[in-house]
Parts: C-alpha cells; sequence; structure tokens
C-alpha cells in the first residue's frame, strides 16, 4: 500500500511538470494525458491547412509550411485536461516568444488566447512576408513550441527561429492573456475559437504566479514522499 501511494505522488509530480509547471520534460517527452486525447486534425484540402497543436508533444505539426494568399489555416487544440492550456500567438523574428503589439505601422497580431478542444482559423493576407507564432502558455515557447508560415529558405530560416526560442529557454516573460484577437499581421483570423469537441472549451484561464509557485512546491513535495516511502 505504501509503495503504491508512493508511485501514485511520482507520477502525480511528473504529470504536473509535464503540463508546464516546474519546469520543461525532456525533449520529445509525450504527456500521458495528451498522447490519449489529442485528435488528429483532417487531412489537408486545397486552400486549407490544418495544423495539430500539441500532438502529444509541445510542438505544432507541422511547425513550418507555406501557404499562398487567401489559404486559410486551422490550428486544432487537442482535447485534454482543463488547466493544459496552449494558444496560437502572433510574434515576430525578433522576439520569438513575445506577443506582436500594435504599431503605429501596423495592427496588433493574431492570438488564439489560451484555449483547448478548440479550433482556430487565419487566413493569409501576404504571402510575400513570413509569420511568426508561438505558444504564449509558460514555458512553452521556450521549450520550442512555435512556428512559421512562408519562412525564407535562408537568413531569416525558421531553424534559427527555433533556436532563437529555445535559447530564451525558462527566461521567458510570461505574457496576459485577454482572449482571442482576430486582426493579425500578414493574415487575419476569421473568428474566435470554436469548440471541435463536445460541450463548450473550458475558459482560456491562464495559472497565476502564485499557482505555478505552489504547483513547483507540490511537486517536490511529492517527489520527497515517493522517497521516504521507498526508504
Amino acid at each position: 500500500m505504501l509503495l503504491a501511494t508512493g508511485v501514485t505522488l511520482l507520477c502525480s509530480s511528473y504529470a504536473l511538470a509535464q503540463a508546464g509547471y516546474g519546469g520543461a520534460p525532456p525533449a520529445g517527452t509525450t504527456t500521458a494525458a495528451g498522447a490519449a486525447a489529442v485528435p488528429s486534425a483532417p487531412a489537408n484540402t486545397a486552400g486549407h491547412v490544418n495544423v495539430n497543436v500539441a500532438p502529444g508533444s509541445f510542438t505544432y505539426s507541422p511547425n513550418n509550411f507555406n501557404a499562398t494568399n487567401g489559404t486559410q489555416v486551422t490550428f486544432w487544440f487537442p482535447a485534454i485536461t482543463p488547466g493544459i492550456m496552449h494558444s496560437v500567438t502572433q510574434g515576430s523574428f525578433a522576439n520569438p516568444c513575445t506577443y506582436l503589439a500594435a504599431t503605429s505601422n501596423a495592427s496588433a497580431g493574431f492570438d488564439s488566447g489560451l484555449t483547448n478542444s478548440d479550433q482556430f482559423t487565419i487566413t493569409i493576407t501576404d504571402d510575400s512576408q513570413p509569420i511568426w507564432f508561438h505558444c504564449k502558455f509558460p514555458l512553452h515557447c521556450g521549450m520550442g513550441m512555435v512556428g512559421a508560415i512562408n519562412a525564407p529558405a535562408s537568413g531569416n530560416t525558421f531553424d534559427s527561429f527555433m533556436a532563437a526560442a529555445v535559447k530564451i529557454g525558462s527566461n521567458e516573460v510570461t505574457q496576459s492573456d485577454a482572449g482571442p484577437v482576430l486582426s493579425g499581421v500578414n493574415a487575419l483570423a476569421s473568428a474566435a475559437p470554436s469548440a471541435t469537441g463536445s460541450g463548450a472549451a473550458p475558459a482560456a484561464t491562464q495559472p497565476s504566479s502564485a499557482m505555478k509557485t505552489g504547483v513547483n512546491v507540490g511537486a517536490a513535495l511529492l517527489g520527497a514522499a515517493f522517497v521516504l516511502v521507498l526508504a
């Protein structure tokens, strides 16, 4: 009984880490919850590209592709445990893990907001320019959860963009979440995210610093309890 309890505690600690709390999981790791519930996006059709968001790992699939003007790109968010959110947030090559805010010369970037069990569609408006995006859930961008549309083959390439995001790592600045933004640069969102699974999607809430700290401490205590049980 004690050993079983210790194993349960350790698994809980591991799951918390996988969800983005308490540090990044190893590259390529698949979460148990995500792997069991992630739906597969439909096959691409003429003028429409479908992208899986976090298909069992902290990535977009595909994460680097080309799309011509008028092409609709739909991001499919997995139906996973509420609280494990993702986003498709437009950024820039210079700042991989930062939302593209409005300037005097351009509107703000598109943003799905933090969500799950949803689909979110953008339409390409200028295929001569690259579109950079990332997941703004804490730590996900720094773990390499970034993507690009129409990235150049040389110079500011997708690989360079990914490397810059990974270099930021755990130093990623936590971004606020005010819900979806339908404007965009070189692409526009057609509507707010809509549910893909049964029932309405859970509210897109971002954990506070206090919550993240509490979960980190809890995970550490769970791990310590497991060690004590084995001893």
